[in-house]
Formats: C-alpha cells, structure tokens, sequence
C-alpha cells in the first residue's frame, strides 16, 4: 500500500514516532518494503537520520507517497541486507564492489565501507584484481587456427646508485602473433606476424618504461600503485618493447 499520507498508514512501535512499523521506499526507481527498525539499526547512518527525526514532512517522497532515496536503486539490496543484520553477503565474482563502497560512504556506514575496501594479502601484493588474462574478440588469423600467443617477463628491479624516486617491480609484456603451417606436416611452421603487444604490470612503473607508447585507452580509470593486464603497446615490434625494458 503507497505511503500517500503518515496519518494514513499503520501506527508503528512506541520508538518508531511519526513512522509507520512497514515502510515503501523508492530508490532509484526501485521499490522496497522494509520495517522501520531495520532502517534505524544503524545509529549515525544515513537512513537513521532520515527515520529518526519527527518532522516527516521533511523527507522527499515519490507521486505515491513512497519515501524517495535518488540513489543507485541496485546496489540498495545489499545495503538494506547489510542494515538487517550488519553482515555483508556478496555474490561470486560480484563486478559491482567499487561503486558499493561509494554507496556505502553515502549511506554512512563506516563498517561496510571498511569491509568492501580492497584487501592485501602478505602473499599476494596485487590485492583483488591480479594481473589476468585479458579475453579479446580472436583475430581473423586465430579463428582459422593460424593464431598463437607467446608471453616473455622483463625487467627487475631497478640497479643500485639509480636515481631517488626510480619505481622498482616488475612488467610482463606478451604477444599475439600469427604462423603459417606448410602443405606438409613435417614442415616447420613459419612465423608471420606481430598483431598485438601486451602489457601487465603496475600502473606506474608501465608509464615510466614506456611513456607515449602505452596505450592505456582499454583502462583509462586505474590507479598509478594498481596493477592491470589491460594496457597494450602502440606498436608491435617486440626489439622496440624490450629496447624500452632495457
């Protein structure tokens, strides 16, 4: 039932005040019903403010007279599962933790923001988003089964007496390639071509070593201390790639 008026709706508990027990809320566009307790489990947050003070009036509502939240109408499900019960139950390979955790900070929840934060382990330094295989549409060569990839590390760290400030780490950089077979199978296969260099490595140390020619263009967005696999060279000669590594 719409919320068209207060006085309209079911009285709630004796510390519930102005609010109804069962409350509609429209974030987003989305809809949800949810009781006042949960909204006000929290003390301090966002939602506690909002359904703790008297004046009811005050509070932005839909043409239904649902309170309006214009927020991110998605990602509200997993703050209101958070309020229930203050756990946080992600899904497998959930794609979206990034923008939670800004949700988060909005909605003044400083436990959930301290629990969507990337983590680093002793064992891992890369955190949650290790450098991956980076899945690309095949080329026309790959699809007639003339394509091969072939990936080469470079780079230590850097040699002593270098100058104060040198990043030190590590870049991989590989290649997609393509080969042609001889009519005959005992033909020694016959290399082609360089389609594409890759680059895996940390943000930084990647635009120190290869400057203009990185292209970053696939992720613009990352940080300079994370690390990513999505970069790619703006040539495709592998002596010019380990010249820069050199």
């Amino acid at each position: 039932m719409a919320l068209a008026d207060p006085a309209g709706c079911a009285k709630g508990g004796e510390d519930s005040g102005p609010f109804p027990d069962i409350i509609e809320l429209n974030v987003g566009g989305q809809v949800y019903i949810t009781r006042h307790p949960t909204l006000v489990s929290v003390p301090g947050s966002l939602l506690w403010e909002m359904f703790t003070q008297k004046n009811v009036r005050s509070l932005a509502r839909d043409s239904k007279g649902r309170f309006f939240v214009d927020r991110d109408g998605f990602l509200f499900r997993y703050i209101l599962d958070y309020m229930r019960d203050q756990q946080l139950v992600l899904p497998e390979h959930f794609p979206e933790r990034g923008r939670l955790q800004r949700e988060a900070e909005y909605f003044m929840l400083p436990e959930l923001v301290k629990l969507l934060a990337p983590k680093l382990s002793q064992q891992n330094s890369l955190g949650d988003d290790p450098c991956q295989s980076d899945p690309e549409e095949p080329s026309p060569d790959a699809s007639r089964g003339l394509a091969s990839a072939a990936a080469a590390a470079a780079t230590a760290a850097a040699l002593p007496g270098a100058a104060e400030g040198r990043r030190a780490g590590f870049i991989t950089i590989g290649y997609r390639g393509s080969y042609t077979l001889g009519r005959d199978s005992q033909t020694d296969a016959k290399f082609r071509r360089v389609a594409r260099i890759m680059v895996c490595g940390k943000t930084s140390l990647a635009k120190e070593v290869f400057g203009d020619t990185l292209n970053e263009s696939r992720d613009p967005d990352r940080p300079p201390e994370r690390y990513t696999s999505r970069y790619y060279l703006k040539f495709t000669f592998l002596e010019q790639a380990f010249d820069k590594l050199a």
